[in-house]
């Protein structure tokens, strides 16, 4: 009789005991760490292979993640609105690429407030409050495609500058980076010219650059679409000018692969993603963070376009 009074308390100690275990060693859903990612925009193939990316940090690391971005570039308030509203999600981390720094700040500073960590990725604002900048070094990219323009040239030759956004840091600092080495190689920057329109879209800027400096040797285009809009016009006057894009989209590789260009400079939005996610879990845990966090660029040429093509098909499909 004995025996038996202490094996119905010992049942249910034992039963407490693996209660207790698992609703405290095993979390739910809803513990795991939140993280929004905040894009400029997700209509084009660079914003959806950084997307991949961070989605597949998410997965791996086991995040209750998700990136998001304006319907439009335009106007201006469309991401800081939508800032607002993720805010009020109280998110464990921000990542965000900011479409117009200058009126992102006041936002992000509310976030600061809320002690959420802040973290920019692809272009670089140097935010006083910023956790840490993962992405290119837009400057160094700007450099790689005037070394690598200027290989393809002569001291003395004529060579244009076609930009995107001048409000936006990023394409300022590829900008620069090449004229400074295609200058200092004697390389004379005859022009500087918008590619896109008020919306974002590309806009075909090469007839008039060709009509106004008819001895052209070279193009530097600060993203792929406006490398492309101008390999456009120089095929159609079967032109042999050398244009260097900055990004690595498929159809650029694909030109480069086919002949059609010599050689361009890539980007690793892929990389950048996944590592910006991958630096918001080790802040959420506490850990050490670097300040900047380089994702690297590649010099494509027809001997490793092939490589570069298949691994972007892979992961787009």
């Amino acid at each position: 009789m004995l025996k038996k009074r202490w094996i119905i308390p010992l049942f249910f100690t034992v039963f407490l005991i693996a209660l207790i275990s698992l609703v405290v060693g095993f979390p739910k859903e809803d513990d795991k760490p939140r993280v929004i990612v905040v894009l400029q925009r997700l209509d084009i193939e660079y914003w959806k292979t950084f997307e991949l990316g961070a989605q597949k940090a998410f997965n791996d690391f086991h995040i209750d993640g998700k990136v998001i971005a304006p319907d439009s570039l335009y106007p201006i308030t469309n991401q800081p609105n939508l800032l607002k509203k993720v805010l009020k999600q109280n998110p464990d981390a921000l990542i965000v690429s900011p479409t117009h720094p200058s009126v992102a700040n006041p936002v992000l500073i509310e976030y600061k407030k809320k002690n959420i960590p802040v973290f920019l990725t692809t272009t670089d604002t140097k935010w006083e409050y910023q956790t840490a900048y993962i992405g290119t070094d837009n400057m160094a990219l700007g450099e790689t495609a005037g070394k690598l323009l200027g290989s393809m040239l002569q001291p003395g030759d004529q060579v244009a500058i076609i930009l995107g956004r001048v409000e936006d840091p990023m394409i300022i600092d590829r900008k620069n980076g090449a004229k400074k080495v295609l200058e200092d190689a004697g390389i004379e920057v005859v022009t500087e010219q918008l590619g896109y329109d008020h919306f974002g879209n590309p806009m075909s800027v090469m007839r008039t650059i060709l009509q106004t400096y008819p001895n052209l040797k070279g193009v530097v285009a600060t993203t792929d679409r406006l490398a492309l809009e101008a390999l456009k016009v120089i095929e159609e006057k079967a032109l042999k000018i050398p244009i260097i894009g900055t990004d690595g989209l498929t159809e650029m590789l694909e030109s480069v692969k086919a002949g059609k260009i010599s050689a361009t400079v890539a980007q690793n939005p892929y990389d950048a993603g996944y590592l910006s996610v991958e630096q918001a879990l080790r802040t959420i845990k506490g850990d050490n963070t670097d300040k900047r966090i380089n994702s690297g660029i590649d010099i494509i040429t027809e001997d490793n376009a092939k490589e570069k093509l298949d691994f972007l098909h892979e992961v787009l499909q």
